[in-house]
């Protein structure tokens, strides 16, 4: 992290080597702008000693992404022009610390679907388009080797299956990132919804789960590795690849709301 929650605070380096791929959070938008990215490291680590670092990780076999967003990170990307500068901004980090990709932690307000976007599998919102394609361009400067991966909240993905951005009477933010995470399921490492930061969801049987149990992480997970059909639309997203589902889950009481004590998380992993 370049801030410090009370969680405490870790060198690349001294990241447990039980992980395979570890985020450098976050990049964000400079003053003044919602698409030109920048990422400043820590006070703790100066710019040479985190390539450095990064080096040991490839070293270990690791993958090293580029986490962007984040809380405070307010991404749009309203125009070609804007969504050119996303690209060259991004692309320019991940080439000066030879990272290996991204991860999508866009929040708040920085994805929503227009009122009358109803298609997630052909979305015309501009912020989406232009997000799809950025992604896209990113991974063409990178190289094959480029990894993608997402963080968003439930609120995005699967409140879908309740209410669907444009389509609905409320907010215009509901299942916004289905459209992005379909347009780009093809190059997509990994799904890690946050099953944390949440309000009650309603799964697929149609029942209400609320977070902080094994139940919450199986209802929620049984949805992308399921599918599930997209509110006020006629459309089902589909599932996703098992390999590309993974559990978001906060590290410690103090990283988010929602945490679980790990025989919770275990117990959720062996019903899966």
């Amino acid at each position: 992290h370049n801030f410090d929650n009370g969680s405490g605070f870790i060198k690349l380096r001294d990241v447990s080597p039980d992980w395979d791929i570890v985020d450098l959070a976050f990049g964000e938008p400079a003053a003044g702008s919602t698409s030109r990215i920048a990422f400043t490291p820590d006070p703790h680590t100066s710019v040479a000693e985190l390539q450095s670092d990064v080096q040991i990780l490839h070293g270990r076999g690791k993958k090293v992404l580029l986490s962007v967003g984040g809380a405070n990170g307010h991404v749009e990307l309203r125009t070609a022009a804007e969504r050119q500068e996303f690209v060259d901004s991004v692309t320019a980090i991940l080439q000066l610390y030879n990272l290996d990709g991204l991860d999508v932690d866009f929040e708040g307000q920085s994805v929503h679907v227009d009122r009358g976007d109803s298609d997630f599998t052909h979305p015309t919102t501009p912020v989406i388009v232009n997000l799809i394609a950025a992604l896209r361009a990113i991974r063409t400067n990178i190289g094959s080797r480029f990894l993608l991966t997402m963080a968003p909240e439930t609120f995005f993905v699967q409140v879908g299956y309740q209410f669907y951005g444009g389509t609905s009477n409320g907010d215009t933010r509901t299942g916004a990132y289905l459209p992005v995470i379909h347009g780009v399921r093809d190059i997509l490492t990994l799904l890690h919804v946050q099953d944390y930061n949440s309000g009650s969801v309603t799964a697929l049987d149609n029942q209400f789960y609320a977070m902080g149990n094994a139940d919450f992480l199986v209802a929620m997970t049984d949805m992308l590795l399921a599918g599930f059909p997209v509110a006020n639309t006629g459309k089902t997203f589909p599932p996703l690849r098992p390999d590309q589902v993974a559990l978001g889950m906060p590290a410690n009481t103090n990283a988010a709301n929602g945490w679980q004590p790990p025989p919770e998380v275990q117990r959720a992993l062996n019903y899966l």
